[in-house]
Parts: C-alpha cells; sequence; structure tokens
C-alpha cells in the first residue's frame, strides 16, 4: 500500500475529530473536540494526516515550542493509526516522515506522552529511540 503524509489545513482540522474520537475518554464528545481543535490550529499547532488514497487513516499533533531541557522541540500529540493499518510499519514511517519534516523547519527534538495503561505504544517509542524521562501530570482546575 502507498500511504501519503501531508499537513492539514486549518481550514480542514474538522476532518481529524472522528479519528481523535477513538482514542479520547467516553467524555470527550466530538462537539468538544472539534471545538478544541479550531481553537488549537489558532496557536503553535500543525497536524499531520496518514492518508490511503484518499481516506484518513492517522493523525498526529505536533507543538512547537522552546524548552530549557531540550531546546527547539515538537511534541507529538494524539498520535494515531486506526486499527486496521497497525502493525504494518506504517507507524514508523509515520514517525520518520515527522522526524525528517520538524528536523527540516530547524527543530532538534521530539517529545510525546504516552497513556500509562498503552503499553504497547510505549514499547513502539522505546524501540524508535524515544526514552522516558519523566512523568507528565495533569490537574483539572475548572
Amino acid at each position: 500500500m502507498q500511504f501519503q503524509f501531508k499537513i492539514i489545513s486549518a481550514e480542514s482540522i474538522d476532518i481529524v475529530v472522528p479519528l481523535v474520537k477513538k482514542m479520547s475518554k467516553p467524555s470527550i464528545t466530538e462537539a468538544l473536540l472539534l471545538e478544541r481543535f479550531r481553537e488549537m490550529v489558532s496557536q503553535n499547532y500543525e497536524c499531520i494526516g496518514v492518508y490511503n488514497a484518499d481516506n484518513l487513516i492517522g493523525v498526529s499533533g505536533l507543538w512547537f515550542c522552546t524548552r530549557h531541557y531540550s531546546g527547539r522541540s515538537v511534541e507529538l500529540d494524539h498520535v494515531f493509526i486506526d486499527d486496521t493499518y497497525r502493525n504494518k510499519g506504517l507507524g514508523t514511517q509515520f514517525i520518520n516522515w515527522i522526524q525528517d519534516y520538524v528536523k527540516s523547519k530547524g527543530y532538534e527534538a521530539i517529545e510525546l506522552n504516552a497513556y500509562i495503561d498503552n503499553e504497547p505504544s510505549q514499547k513502539f517509542y522505546e524501540r524508535d529511540g524515544f526514552q522516558k524521562l519523566g512523568y507528565h501530570f495533569v490537574k483539572v482546575i475548572g
């Protein structure tokens, strides 16, 4: 299969909601995701899609920033490949494409968070050279 990786424009961001909904908590509705994505595209955020022909089958958000410990870095967010396309090497192709893309923009590190209970993704990222540096904590205050 021939896959394409391309940036999803801010105007087309709505197309990622069904895929991201598959990995979200049940309490996060599609309407809420849509609202959040429309806000995200106005910040230092880009979204990359994986396509099989014209079908969006994977997605990853990219948050661009500079960190004191890693320099110019990109944080991957909501990395998701549709179940049908997993375990076929597509995840590695996707991460490699992202790595080349962000490197071409002058960034020097890639970061991400993986859910504690998602051991398969943790193993995938470790095999790809990512290192565990700490824990990510969240406190909802609203």
